[in-house]
């Protein structure tokens, strides 16, 4: 396959970003020919018939949320538009890469192997620098989207005040932080990576979806014992990072991944050993007292200033990419900030993107053991009123990527819906995960169907205005 090894390369740019830790490769732009080459190694494939031309489920909605997305940042900022824009078409040719260029199996298992290499590499370097030393960090104030952005000057401290020494640049500022790798600092001693995942939330919340990934790779009988041993281990580094990053978010995520994963596995013996795994993160991690309910009414008023914008404009929101301009925090609310951005129907369409993300595992857990499944097998209700059959003969090797792209979207959920993730590149690349596992499924059996009825969006539709109804009324019972 010609756009495997572009596809490999951008995954690993959005992750590790080797271009924003060695200055030789920062003059490229690395991800913008990286997306050429792959686009161009899609078409290749195509030609050559090494892969079909052939739509996920979810690609006409994601056209048609990318389309709104930009029209609604044309009428309220036209100016700016392009600055927004591109990294919406960034995650969108991201997603395009991933679900349509990865159209087998074996091509998912090698992405997904980069995928959870990255999510290990990340969560390594977490965990170093939660426990290495602390030094002066100089701010760069100059770094767009990071107030606490800075580099370290080789100086160590045990205190803030330490840095302004004698031998302090005059005028600039200074943060006592940990120390990493690969240039990384923390921030109020909770660690983070860089680039995409310089928030420690959002550190915390790629290491929990990673897991499953982990977990599926671990199901493969052929050296079962090593791959054991990988899982387990995948599974500590995770759990350590995540407590290491002090993120409530990144607990929860965790938990509804453990959940969701060993539940499907195990049943209700499979929800206890989730929850006795996940315990020492529950007792370690997180912060407390004041700077935990600073955040918690901070978050409130996001959720608040979201609803507020949306009552504004309704229809089309204050556009994409506009809520900084009315807020000085953003929505911390996936759902929410869709809402405010890009009003009801950009929310509704950001709700069917990942339910049909949902979908296309859920049903494939629930195929007959037939090749061409009868009309009557066809799914046409609410992703948990499916009929339940089986994989079809020959793919069962399937059933551990369905599970683990079940339990990541588990996490995913419960994760955007404390962060403003709608945007994030690590969600497209899971989005076209799942297309890819819709693909792969497609090649071995072509009566594999996954389809929206429209009953379905009116139920999407409905759940968001619960969303709505229920964040007003939480929103003024604690701001009161």
């Amino acid at each position: 396959m010609f756009a495997l090894p572009a596809t490999i390369a951008l995954v690993i740019l959005i992750y590790a970003r080797p271009q924003e830790s060695f200055e030789s490769l920062r003059a490229a732009p690395l991800l913008y020919i990286v997306f050429a080459l792959a686009l161009f190694g899609i078409a290749l494939d195509w030609r050559v018939g090494n892969t079909k031309l052939r739509g996920a489920p979810q690609l006409p909605w994601i056209v048609a949320f990318v389309l709104w997305s930009t029209a609604t940042v044309l009428v309220s900022a036209p100016r700016t538009a392009m600055v927004h824009v591109l990294p919406l078409a960034v995650a969108f040719t991201l997603y395009v890469v991933i679900a349509h260029g990865v159209q087998t199996f074996r091509s998912l298992h090698v992405v997904a192997g980069v995928v959870l290499a990255m999510v290990l590499l990340v969560c390594a370097v977490g965990v170093h620098q939660g426990f290495s030393s602390k030094g002066c960090v100089v701010l760069d104030e100059s770094t767009p989207g990071d107030t606490n952005a800075g580099k370290y000057d080789g100086r160590p401290c045990e205190t803030k005040r330490q840095c302004y020494a004698d031998d302090a640049e005059p005028g600039a500022e200074y943060l006592c932080e940990h120390i990493g790798l690969l240039g990384t600092t923390s921030v109020e001693e909770r660690v983070r990576y860089r680039g995409v995942l310089q928030d420690p939330n959002e550190l915390a919340l790629a290491g929990g979806i990673g897991l499953p990934l982990a977990f599926a790779f671990g199901q493969d009988k052929r050296r079962s014992i090593l791959r054991a041993i990988v899982s387990a281990s995948a599974l500590a580094l995770v759990l350590t990072c995540a407590v290491l990053t002090r993120s409530r978010t990144g607990q929860v995520v965790c938990l509804a991944v453990l959940a969701a994963y060993f539940a499907k596995r195990l049943g209700w013996r499979g929800l206890l050993l989730g929850g006795l795994l996940v315990l020492p993160l529950l007792m370690l991690g997180g912060r407390s007292g004041e700077e935990a309910s600073s955040s918690t009414v901070e978050r409130i008023d996001c959720w608040a200033e979201a609803l507020s914008m949306w009552r504004s404009h309704p229809l089309l929101g204050v556009g994409l990419g506009q809520f900084g301009e009315y807020h000085y925090l953003t929505a911390h609310n996936s759902y929410l900030l869709a809402l405010a951005e890009l009003g009801f129907p950009g929310m509704l369409l950001f709700s069917i993107i990942v339910y049909l993300s949902i979908k296309i595992p859920v049903v494939a857990l629930r195929r007959r053991a037939t090749i061409e499944p009868s009309p009557e097998d066809e799914p046409t209700g609410p992703i948990y009123a499916q009929p339940a059959p089986a994989l079809p003969s020959g793919v069962e090797t399937v059933r551990p990527w369905a599970t683990a792209m079940l339990a990541a979207f588990a996490g995913l959920g419960v994760g955007m819906f404390f962060l403003s993730f709608a945007y994030h590149y690590v969600l497209w690349i899971y989005l076209g995960l799942s297309g890819a596992l819709h693909s792969a499924i497609r090649a071995h059996d072509r009566g594999f169907r996954v389809r929206l009825r429209w009953r379905e969006v009116v139920a999407i539709a409905v759940v968001d205005c619960a969303v709505i109804v229920v964040v007003h009324f939480y929103t003024r019972w604690r701001l009161a």
